[in-house]
């Protein structure tokens, strides 16, 4: 039964209880054993306040629970409360007007940004310079817009608990309609707008979604017709362009939204709420820490994408957890090129607009000129982007006059020795030896460390200010580049570190929120993906025992904290598989946990998590010897002429490769060695293949496994042909199945 049909507001008092007073109004929520919830406005005063209520039919429960909750009832009658889900703290400005709230006091994802507003108002948040009309929001802007697209959203019909899909790609508008999304209580499930048609419908009618929120007019001209015929559609909303410039054959009776049209809706819905008092028809059901905000699928670099189940307080664990990473400052600016519905890229957003942070989104294209321009304090990136602007500087060095290459390479190599010695007595060298040294041979090493270090400085600050300087400005990243997605090749890390770029890399899992370890700016371990985050916990445990390793000990890494999933959704059986009765996320990943050691080089790392491969990805040879192919490619990936790499070998006696080469580089390699004078094209395969082969013999000599045959193919892996996730990982099975017939009559 309803509570509402057994009480209104008309007899008899009960004095409730008294709470402490501020200025102007505050909001008094009601929540009812069913869970409804309706707000109560009452004046402010400098004195105590006592709430009286009243009964008319038998007994009414009323229980005092906390400075912002009581058990109230509305005059209302029952017949025209409509249960509204909301987030109370960013609706404040239909419901109440008080000051924001503090963090531990979120409940929700957009709680943050009534905060957000109240503490940064008239500060940019966002610069979105490629979209058309390019964009630019203050923190007061961004959150008058999610609150216009919720109630667009209410006012078109959608309800608590559905499932909307936004797939489109990173712009100040997909953060409104994210937002926006999760404020009415809707779920949201997310995809990027170059995923295939197929991948696309799949996600949608397995997610159960009802309506789709999409990039362009180009990307709904894609998806009309195979959309209309295979999956139910309540409606569409057209996030940029006009609805006049869709050209495709559209669905039949199904309404078509454009961005502005939400927020019109939502806008003038609300200011009919405000002036006539229509929010008092709704019985307002707060959003709640566990309720799922958004469904996020796995790319994956093997098997179709599983739904990931992420609730409010997962994303909120990141939030209020990811300063120690990244110490940002009001007015620190971020660069933005991720897609923004991958779960690294989101839970960095979220946490730097609670920061009064200006980010700016930028493209691959653009990220060259936007680097300089825009000169950002951070960017959060994925390995490659990395690796991509380390070849850059080296072709940069290796294509200037003799001399400038030559200083140049000097004054890296004395950097990098500087850098080495200074981790050492800085005590983050990282080491897998549990046997601690001795109390005295470790002053000496410190005292060696330091000495070394102390003669070498000098010419490493004549390097930063005769060749860094210039690489930083054409950087830009003035306090650091967060790594995340995958692991640094320990050669870009060194790289990075030698030329004063802090690079931090983290570790984390869509199906963890995904952060779970990261470098801290005060330790950062290269090598490593740094300490736990806070209420977080790691184990490596062996994969055929299930038993637990000591440090220093290589296994299967499992994860346990607040930001693990809530599971697989409508999977129950893969989410068995992942997450154990005690709530550890088997992570699929090979790594170490660091000793503790109390004195020498070593002494800060304990704790630290070291990643070593995939265990899916291992290659078990006819042999019986395991691989980690990660090992191979990161060694053969150093040289300038392999673009990409995959290692092959499963059940095979030796290890192959799959190389795309970098074709600039193997022109001027043929060119040094005469075999070619002006064209690439002048370079016979076998050539190529040699060419190659020696390189990748150089570069992975000290591995412990040489491979064998390799394959040269002249098309890279790209997102579009299928071969690369969406974060730029190449999948492997892909790869090994586009390429069987050649790989086959390569083992022959």
């Amino acid at each position: 039964m309803n509570p509402l049909s057994a009480v209104s507001c008309s007899a008899s008092a009960i004095q409730m209880a008294t709470t402490p007073i501020g200025s102007k109004s505050s909001l008094c929520w009601a929540f009812y054993d069913s869970g409804y919830v309706i707000p109560l406005l009452f004046p402010r005063c400098k004195a105590t306040r006592t709430i009286v209520l009243h009964r008319k039919y038998g007994e009414g429960r009323f229980q005092f629970s906390g400075a912002r909750q009581f058990r109230v009832f509305c005059q209302s009658k029952p017949k025209e409360m409509k249960i509204r889900r909301c987030s109370p703290f960013l609706e404040s400005s239909l419901l109440f007007d008080s000051d924001g709230l503090a963090s531990d006091e979120w409940k929700a994802v957009p709680d943050i940004w009534r905060s957000s507003a109240e503490k940064y108002g008239d500060r940019v948040a966002l610069v979105d310079p490629y979209h058309d009309p390019p964009s630019s929001m203050t923190y007061k802007q961004l959150e008058q817009a999610i609150l216009d697209f919720s109630e667009g959203l209410r006012v078109i019909g959608v309800k608590p608990d559905e499932k909307l899909a936004l797939f489109a790609e990173n712009s100040c508008r997909w953060l409104v309609a994210d937002q926006g999304m999760m404020a009415c209580g809707a779920i949201n499930v997310v995809r990027g707008s170059r995923s295939s048609v197929e991948e696309l419908l799949q996600i949608y009618n397995h997610s159960e979604s009802v309506a789709l929120a999409l990039d362009s007019p180009e990307m709904f001209d894609r998806i009309a017709e195979p959309f209309c015929s295979r999956s139910s559609m309540r409606f569409f909303i057209l996030l940029w362009g006009e609805k006049s410039d869709l050209v495709g054959k559209g669905m039949d009776g199904v309404p078509i939204f454009s961005y502005s049209e939400v927020l019109n809706l939502g806008q003038e819905s609300r200011k009919a709420s405000c002036n006539s008092q229509v929010a008092k028809q709704y019985v307002y059901e707060a959003i709640s820490s566990s309720d799922i905000a958004t469904l996020v699928y796995t790319s994956g670099t093997t098997g179709n994408p599983k739904g990931v189940m992420l609730t409010h307080e997962n994303l909120l664990h990141q939030i209020k957890n990811l300063w120690d990473i990244v110490p940002a400052q009001v007015g620190d600016r971020f660069l933005s090129m991720l897609p923004p519905w991958h779960a690294y890229e989101r839970a960095a957003e979220y946490f730097i607009f609670t920061h009064g942070v200006e980010q700016v989104y930028t493209t691959v294209r653009n990220l060259k000129d936007d680097l300089q321009h825009y000169q950002p304090h951070y960017m959060v990136s994925v390995p490659l982007v990395f690796e991509t602007l380390y070849s850059r500087i080296q072709k940069q060095i290796s294509t200037s006059s003799h001399v400038r290459k030559l200083l140049a390479l000097t004054f890296i190599k004395i950097s990098l020795a500087y850098m080495e010695f200074k981790r050492i007595y800085e005590g983050i060298y990282l080491t897998r030896h549990q046997e601690q040294a001795s109390y005295i041979f470790s002053v000496l090493d410190w005292i060696w460390a330091r000495t070394i270090a102390a003669i070498l400085f000098p010419l490493h600050l004549l390097a930063k200010k005769l060749v860094y300087s210039k690489i930083q400005s054409a950087i830009g990243i003035s306090k650091a580049g967060i790594s995340g997605g995958g692991s640094l090749p320990l050669h870009v890390d060194k790289f990075f570190e030698a030329i004063d770029v802090k690079v931090q890399n983290g570790y984390g899992l869509t199906e963890s929120s995904p952060v779970t370890a990261a470098r801290r700016p005060t330790c950062n371990v290269l090598g490593s993906v740094g300490h736990p985050l806070r209420y977080t916990e790691f184990k490596i445990i062996d994969a055929e025992t299930n038993e637990v390793l000591p440090p220093g000990a290589k296994g299967i890494v499992k994860v346990r904290g607040p930001q693990v999933m809530e599971g697989y959704y409508k999977n129950p059986s893969a989410t068995i598989q992942a997450v154990d009765e005690e709530g550890w996320l088997n992570t699929g990943d090979i790594g170490w946990i660091a000793p503790c050691h109390s004195t020498g080089r070593s002494r800060r790392c304990g704790g630290v998590v070291v990643l070593e491969g995939r265990a899916k990805d291992t290659i078990v040879l006819s042999t019986g010897e395991n691989v980690e192919p990660a090992v191979l490619e990161e060694a053969a990936m150093r040289s300038n002429l392999i673009l990409q790499i995959v290692v092959i070998g499963q059940d095979q006696r030796r290890l192959g490769a799959i190389i795309v080469p970098n074709k600039d580089e193997v022109l001027l390699a043929a060119r040094k060695l005469s075999i070619v004078e002006d064209n690439i094209s002048d370079l016979g395969k076998e050539q190529v293949t040699s060419l190659l082969y020696k390189e990748l013999k150089s570069w992975t000599s000290e591995c412990s496994f040489q491979i064998g045959p390799i394959l040269v193919v002249d098309e890279p892996f790209t997102i579009d042909s299928g071969l690369m996730t969406p974060t730029m990982k190449i999948r492997r099975d892909r790869v090994v199945a586009q390429y069987k017939e050649q790989l086959d009559n390569l083992y022959k």
